[in-house]
């Protein structure tokens, strides 16, 4: 890759980034007013239109051709494991808390690549993963307390998102990206039916500013998923992945002046812990 294609890449990753913070952050806006599993109804079906969509644009059928895959359907599961307890996270806990957790996620793929894959990477890495943990540690736990559920939601949902990342390995190469993006979208739906029947909560039209909030999530959210893909191609990916820890700066930025939080130097800490680790485990260069 040239330089001129790194620095390309590169944008598009942080732009992908931004978008992801600001989805995540008309989300949590959404569930302030609507309950948690109608927003994530709401949410799942405009993102699962507006993939369909992408995908008869490009001509692509909307679900794969021979249906869905073993390795489709475990990554689905997993995809829903994480899109249910991060739906959470962010209608329960902080926006900067449950951004600095999600970082770890790389880390998590990163062993599970040795579990999973049988995949060998050096001793540094472990210890870049071990920091990592401590990391979360401190952001989630900074004042000795006792864990609240919507720190555990996070974890959980950085754990199905790792997950989902690993499973996409298994995913077959004629499934495209648009199709990705339908079948996770689909999995949202999922995630709202089963909260909305844990819960049992109102069925209600939501306020005007709930639905913008709930349609602009969508729209971020594919923008961001497309800007990543292009990211991911245009640059070299040793180059252009650590740019993905820029998600955390605009997630405390939008915390901070939409919902008024406050990150202690505690959690900042842990935040750094866990965004230096994942860059040096990213970046060191691996045994041939």
């Amino acid at each position: 890759m040239s330089t001129a294609d790194n620095r390309r890449g590169a944008m598009f990753m942080v732009a992908a980034m931004a978008a992801f913070a600001v989805e995540d952050a008309l989300f949590k806006a959404a569930t302030l007013q609507v309950p948690i599993g109608l927003s994530l109804l709401i949410f799942g079906t405009c993102g699962t239109v507006l993939f369909a969509a992408l995908a008869l644009s490009r001509r692509e059928r909307i679900l794969p051709l021979g249906g869905i895959t073993r390795g489709l359907l475990i990554r689905s599961v997993i995809e829903l494991v994480g899109r249910l307890f991060y739906g959470l996270a962010l209608a329960f806990a902080d926006l900067s808390s449950t951004s600095a957790i999600l970082q770890a996620a790389p880390l998590v793929v990163v062993a599970g690549a040795v579990v999973v894959f049988g995949e060998r990477v050096r001793w540094r890495d472990w210890v870049a993963i071990v920091i990592g943990v401590l990391g979360v540690i401190l952001v989630l736990n900074p004042s000795g307390e006792a864990l609240q559920p919507s720190a555990i939601f996070a974890v959980l949902g950085m754990l199905g998102f790792a997950g989902r990342d690993l499973a996409t390995r298994a995913a077959p190469i004629t499934v495209t990206n648009a199709q990705l993006g339908v079948l996770g979208f689909l999995v949202i739906i999922a995630a709202g039916v089963l909260v909305q029947l844990a819960t049992q909560a109102p069925i209600q039209t939501p306020s005007p500013s709930a639905g913008l909030a709930l349609l602009g999530a969508s729209v971020f959210g594919v923008t961001a998923y497309s800007a990543l893909t292009a990211a991911m191609r245009t640059g070299s990916v040793a180059v252009v992945t650590p740019f993905r820890y820029t998600r955390l700066v605009f997630a405390l930025i939008l915390a901070v002046v939409m919902f008024g939080e406050t990150p202690d130097l505690i959690m900042l800490l842990g935040s750094a812990l866990i965004v230096s680790s994942g860059i040096f485990a990213l970046t060191r260069p691996k045994r041939r």
